[in-house]
């Protein structure tokens, strides 16, 4: 079976999850999990997947919180359900890919790097696009974050609430991007992303996704010692003028995994918007490099 275009569709878990995602591809190549981050979905990877499409097969869901994938009433919001959510989205879809590589970004990583632990074998080589797993990775943006997890009051969730604004939507889009080109951006990818945060209740999942993220942090150990054990093939590509997960994450991963492959793009977190095609490039280049193809 082969999509020669994007499809959307929704698949109902018997946990009650009801998982949007995109695919693309023929079941017969290898399959690339594509895991976004915050605060998007897999309108992300909108124009990455046709320029991977020939080649692999792509899978990207919604994560629970974002995106067009709806939950429970009494679904709880952390990294951990929802790895455990796409972990039997995963092996729910139709012709459930028995290997995969992950394509994890933001959100996606602490997500992605989850299902790793727990399918080592499952998995065949990691793209990380700001993607974090090293402390050395966390920006001065995470600052306000951290008096959050000391203390998860009204006071500092209300500190956060600016950055859950189109201004602190646009802005993750915009920062360390070419001033004469941002105006390429298109303004429908971070006005999709706020129009679905402004959804009853959904800024409140935010902040409590925030205050979770400190329980990624006691993991990164973990995933480090995964990836000296299985010396996993690795593409960090990297927006370096990204203030949340800075130059220095893409950088650690070379002390695990030497043969890492580190490219430091100039550009910001959300690169794909003005960087796609040279992402799609340095992905297929890296995967067909590692017979991944």
């Amino acid at each position: 079976m082969t999509f020669l275009t994007t499809i959307t569709r929704y698949l109902t878990l018997a946990s009650g999850e009801n998982v949007f995602w995109r695919e693309a591809g023929s079941i017969e190549k290898p399959t690339i999990l594509l895991l976004h981050g915050f605060p998007s979905s897999s309108h992300q990877f909108r124009n990455l997947i046709p320029l991977l499409a020939t080649k692999y097969r792509l899978i990207a869901p919604d994560l629970p919180g974002f995106g067009f994938t709806t939950v429970p009433a009494n679904y709880t919001y952390t990294f951990d359900n929802i790895a455990h959510t796409i972990s039997a989205f995963l092996a729910a879809v139709p012709h459930p890919p028995s290997k995969y590589s992950i394509y994890i970004f933001d959100y996606g990583a602490p997500t992605g790097l989850r299902l790793a632990l727990q399918h080592p074998d499952k998995i065949q080589a990691i793209v990380s696009q700001n993607g974090n797993a090293y402390l050395e990775g966390l920006g001065a943006f995470w600052d306000p974050i951290r008096a959050l997890w000391a203390d998860n009051s009204t006071q500092h969730r209300d500190a956060l609430r600016p950055f859950l604004t189109i201004d602190g939507t646009k802005g993750q889009y915009t920062t360390g991007e070419d001033a004469t080109k941002v105006d390429e951006i298109p303004p429908e990818s971070y006005w999709l992303d706020q129009s679905l945060m402004e959804r009853d209740g959904n800024k409140e999942i935010q902040l409590d996704l925030f205050y979770d993220y400190q329980n990624n942090l006691p993991l990164y150990p973990k995933f480090q010692e995964y990836f000296r054990k299985t010396q996993v093939p690795l593409l960090a590509v990297w927006g370096k003028n990204d203030p949340i997960f800075v130059p220095p994450g893409a950088e650690a991963f070379k002390r695990d995994l030497p043969d890492a492959e580190v490219r430091l793009l100039d550009a910001g977190h959300f690169l794909l918007e003005l960087h796609g095609e040279e992402v799609a490039e340095l992905i297929a280049g890296f995967l067909e490099k590692n017979k991944i193809c």
